[in-house]
């Protein structure tokens, strides 16, 4: 049973996630709206949103380090500091250069704030209560990235006040943690596991990481600029991109109990050819309410469960032991697919109009449904392993990766 003071102290550190992740939930969206009225071009564009990917993705691969060498309370408040130094910098210098290298910081410093925040966590908490607290810590996340979409019907996009906003909740989340106390997490052993050995062990599970990544990061980097640029107004869109969010959500429960029941293979067969339908019927139905709002709780539901039944299928067949560097494998890979997912899709929307970012998702998610129905049919299903599905948050790239991580250290 934790102490009230314990209690205390994992409330505080949940809380001021929230607010990040309030502030990140917004962000993500408001910078798709930016870059699209700054109108850089297709592909600087594509650079400028995918460079939050590259830094995050970098962050997940190397914060720990710097966690391990100074202490929780001043990582954090430097992955923290350099977020808002990075906010508000933005709109002091309006270009794609500087942008592709201030978002870039911005992903590093959210990764290492979420990267500092679950280790400290798993240090805090005794093994008998990890599942509750972590229970309430995403169920905060979900929420908080929820009311993120909803500040977008508010937001003067074109003005600097967002980015105010954005390192206010930053600084505030900041202030927060800065008056708690850190305790060092435990210390756990990990091997290393070639990227070739695990292509060769599960090649789905790999492929379906990398187009879980790409699909993603273009759902939340681009398709705020498709409806922009298809006259719907700004609070429907936030309102699409709230149900998406809350689609992931409803999805996790029942999707982690098929995939535990039955093959994943075929469980991920039916999410992709379920996104990719979902994907074209949005473009082609009337843009109405009540079409696309419930289309955007099927694509975040679909979109969200394609990772975590990935990452599941791969601990399958891998070796208990090895469960950790498996989980950051597919974290490096799916990274690359969240990276390389709005570069290809600026430049896919630019050349076929911009419902070309949905066909794009549509046929990477069809070829991974293809993918996984090949393999059932050639292949044994593996095994189930106990405990290989986690709850994770829909976020490209996001909270969702450090989550499996830290969560595969608990095994």
């Amino acid at each position: 049973m934790l102490s009230k003071s314990l209690r205390a102290q994992i409330g505080i550190l949940i809380l001021a996630t929230s607010i990040i992740q309030l502030a990140n939930g917004f962000f993500g969206t408001f910078i798709s709206l930016r870059v699209a009225v700054e109108d850089f071009g297709p592909t600087v564009s594509g650079l400028v949103l995918s460079s939050y990917f590259a830094g995050f993705t970098l962050g997940a691969l190397r914060c720990e380090r710097i966690i391990e060498r100074v202490g929780h309370i001043r990582a954090y408040a430097a992955f923290a500091g350099m977020v808002v130094a990075a906010t508000t910098a933005m709109p002091l210098l309006a270009g794609p250069l500087p942008w592709f290298i201030l978002r870039a910081v911005i992903g590093f410093g959210c990764s290492g704030i979420f990267v500092a925040t679950e280790s400290w966590l798993n240090a805090k908490a005794e093994p008998a209560e990890r599942g509750r607290i972590f229970s309430v810590y995403m169920f905060g996340t979900f929420l908080a990235l929820a009311l993120g979409q909803l500040l977008i019907g508010q937001a003067a996009v074109e003005t600097a006040e967002p980015f105010n906003a954005i390192a206010v909740l930053f600084a505030v989340a900041l202030v927060i943690v800065s008056t708690t106390w850190a305790e060092p997490p435990r210390r756990t052993a990990s091997s290393s596991l070639a990227l070739g050995q695990l292509c060769r062990a599960a090649p789905l599970a790999v492929a379906g990481c990398m187009a879980s990544g790409l699909i993603s990061a273009s759902f939340y980097s681009l398709v705020p600029a498709w409806m922009q640029d298809e006259g719907i107004a700004r609070e429907t869109i936030a309102i699409f991109m709230l149900f998406a969010v809350l689609g992931g959500l409803a999805f996790q429960v029942p999707i982690g109990r098929l995939s535990d029941r039955f093959d994943r293979r075929i469980v991920l067969s039916v999410l992709s050819f379920g996104f990719a339908a979902t994907a074209i019927a949005v473009v082609s139905l009337p843009h109405s309410r009540a079409v696309i709002l419930p289309a955007a709780a099927l694509l975040g539901g679909f979109m969200s469960t394609m990772y975590p039944v990935c990452v599941a299928n791969a601990h399958d067949q891998m070796p208990a032991d090895q469960v950790v560097a498996v989980t950051g494998r597919l974290i490096l890979v799916s990274g690359l697919g969240s990276i390389l997912g709005p570069l290809i899709g600026t430049s896919v929307m630019a050349r076929f109009d911009i419902d070309g970012g949905f066909y794009l998702m549509a046929a990477v998610s069809m070829l991974l449904a293809l993918l996984a129905v090949a393999r059932g049919l050639v292949t044994a299903p593996p095994i189930h392993q106990e405990r290989t599905f986690e709850i994770l948050t829909p976020q490209a790239t996001s909270l969702a990766h450090v989550s499996a991580r830290r969560s595969a250290k608990n095994y």
